[in-house]
């Protein structure tokens, strides 16, 4: 097999998986591998569940694709479902985590123009924030690294300093329509927003009629805890963006807004080919069965703390592991090592993590991880630490 067809834009292992189950993935070569890193905390449920398996059969068998002249009863539902479990009432479906993003910037900017005036079009986000790799969501990501390349980027946009409650009071006006923010920033380190800091911007959103906008691409859909970070920390943005755990493998993104900041929209305003086809959303909402009535999340914060305490134990022993960071099963451990010989380490001996920023190794397990597989885990990070 030929690997020079593929551009080169990803630095992989030298690895090809060719099954997987439960947490657990196997190679080309028959290697087992414990999976920490769920596809980037898209397999919430595992590799091939079974419940998420029957549902592509039975709607494979149905209906895949129609577009989005017409009304699919998958949709329905599921948008149904995300409204019954949040404080939104209007969902739109795409396809991606970037094209969320993309949006929630576009209603953001048509909700400035349709409730303020022309030059209400700024967009504020966080110093050190990931939203995605599209020119919009580069745009409003930052880390210069990522941008550098592709400039010039979208135009009226401006950073503030993460949990910094007197920049961002120096940073809001009227022509502010919208304030992005992960209250979990994921790429950045694995570093939680302080409640007060979000109250701040539900705050000041409101006094100047700006959309508060919560990216949780990757710390929604179960893996905080709660269904959605912003559960947890008690503030309500007006528009959440969504993918990864949401399709549990397959590709699927969702924005959920308010209805006043929806009601921006009128037909013509945005659109996509993929979103909201009856597969996607069929799958989409199996998953949310399982996690919702199924109750997957409600042992999500337990596993967490399960993890945290062997973190605990190993930080005692070892002096290279500076900070434990996160929520739910969003965890990070800041080394003074370096991660990529502590990932290397790792992955050699059967075990997938990433990093999260320059110093954080970042764990992400399935949502309903046994405790063996954490088990065995940490026995295999433990030996990494002893040898380093």
């Amino acid at each position: 097999m030929s690997k020079s067809n593929m551009m080169n834009t990803y630095g992989r292992f030298d690895v090809i998986f060719e099954k997987g189950k439960g947490a657990r993935l196997f190679d080309s070569k028959g290697k087992e591998y414990i999976d920490f890193v769920s596809g980037v905390a898209v397999n919430c449920l595992g590799h091939a569940n079974d419940k998420i398996v029957k549902t592509i059969k039975t709607q494979a068998e149905k209906l895949m694709h129609i577009s989005n002249y017409y009304w699919n009863q998958n949709a329905l539902d599921l948008a149904e479902k995300l409204c019954e479990n949040t404080d939104h009432q209007k969902v739109f479906f795409c396809n991606s985590g970037t094209e969320s993003i993309e949006t929630a910037l576009k209603l953001s900017r048509k909700y400035g123009r349709t409730f303020g005036t022309e030059s209400k079009n700024e967009i504020i986000y966080m110093d050190n924030s990931f939203h995605g790799r599209t020119m919009g969501s580069l745009s409003v990501t930052g880390q210069p690294k990522y941008q550098e390349n592709f400039r010039p980027l979208i135009g009226n946009v401006k950073s503030t300093k993460f949990n910094d409650m007197e920049d961002i009071k120096g940073k809001i006006n009227d022509n502010t329509c919208a304030v992005i923010v992960e209250p979990i920033q994921g790429e950045g380190g694995i570093v939680c927003a302080h409640k007060e800091y979000l109250q701040l911007l539900r705050d000041l959103c409101d006094k100047y009629n700006a959309l508060l906008i919560f990216d949780e691409v990757q710390c929604g859909v179960g893996r905080s805890g709660k269904l959605f970070a912003y559960q947890k920390f008690g503030v309500v943005p007006d528009v959440i963006c969504m993918a990864k755990a949401l399709g549990g493998g397959f590709p699927i993104g969702a924005v959920l807004a308010k209805e006043k900041a929806a009601s921006a929209f009128v037909p013509g305003d945005h659109g996509n080919t993929f979103g909201g086809n009856p597969m996607g959303t069929a799958i989409g909402l199996c998953i949310l069965n399982e996690l919702i009535d199924g109750k997957v999340i409600d042992s999500v914060d337990e596993k967490g703390e399960y993890i945290k305490s062997k973190l605990v134990k190993l930080q005692e022993k070892y002096s290279c592991i500076k900070e434990i960071r996160g929520m739910g099963l969003l965890i990070g451990m800041q080394l003074n090592v370096s991660t990529k010989t502590v990932i290397s380490k790792c992955f050699e001996k059967g075990l997938l993590l990433i990093t999260a920023g320059p110093d954080v190794v970042r764990i992400l397990p399935p949502l309903n991880v046994k405790n063996k597989d954490i088990d065995d885990a940490f026995e295999i990070i433990e030996e990494v630490f002893k040898e380093i």
